[in-house]
């Protein structure tokens, strides 16, 4: 029979993560599927022993590695989650309903609380973000892009009341490495697109720094709100002082 929900991920060393998040849906999902980058640690022992279907391959983009992962998806539906994330026991009581519906929305939105150097972020930009991660396998598709990606659903969509928990950076050096890969994926995009460094592009940093912490109120969760802003402000312009390097360095 096909199972009614699939759970989808990526994975690149999450050992320490993996764990977590893959208890979180056991008893809801009826496949977990793991597209695993050629991790280097435990990731892949630990995701077999919790009963995941485990493929490898080597790392393509965040938008297209997720693609192949859902590729590998054999339920009607399918449930995208990070290895950093933990669904709720409330949203997974909500996503058993919605699965069980004939007539549910296409895809559904859900609300994702942060949580940052061991700490839940309500401001800054982090206390309202909500994710489109519940989807019909044949109505959903990431787009390409290497950072940033985003599944699109074609048809109607919903919003869930249940949270789901986004474990992030547990200490500065991880967020610091985030941003070092990120940066250097967005930097790709941006070069393919024909952009190059300005001068200007340095404002990025107390620009973001400023509209984190004042505008949107990242000074409130305290010094993992300031931490946070100050390492988003360098990873903005960082993207874009990458492509002065790719300027000034003859192709490799």
């Amino acid at each position: 029979m096909t199972p009614r929900l699939s759970a989808v991920l990526i994975t690149l060393n999450e050992e320490r993560r993996i764990g977590a998040c893959l208890e979180s849906v056991a008893g809801l999902a009826d496949e977990i599927v793991v597209l695993d980058t050629l991790s280097t640690d435990r990731t892949v022992e630990i995701a077999l022993a919790a009963g995941a279907r485990v493929e490898r391959a080597a790392f393509e983009g965040f938008g297209p590695t997720k693609q192949r992962a859902l590729d590998l998806a054999q339920g009607a539906w399918v449930l995208s989650i990070d290895a950093d994330e933990r669904v709720t026991p409330a949203l997974a009581a909500e996503i058993r309903r919605v699965v069980e519906k004939e007539d549910a929305a296409d895809g559904h939105w859900m609300r994702r609380d942060v949580y940052y150097l061991g700490r839940r972020m309500r401001f800054g930009g982090l206390g309202r973000d909500w994710v489109l991660r519940l989807f019909r396998r044949g109505r959903g598709r990431f787009t390409a892009a290497r950072v940033h990606e985003r599944v699109e659903v074609e048809g109607r969509t919903a919003r869930l009341a249940g949270l789901l928990e986004h474990h992030t950076c547990a200490t500065l050096s991880e967020h610091l490495a985030k941003v070092e890969r990120y940066s250097s994926l967005r930097a790709e995009e941006l070069a393919a697109r024909g952009r190059r460094y300005r001068p200007t592009d340095v404002l990025r940093v107390p620009v973001e720094f400023v509209l984190r912490t004042v505008g949107r109120l990242g000074v409130l969760d305290g010094t993992p709100g300031v931490v946070y802003a100050a390492v988003s402000a360098y990873a903005k312009w960082l993207r874009y002082a990458k492509l002065l390097d790719r300027e000034r360095l003859p192709a490799r």
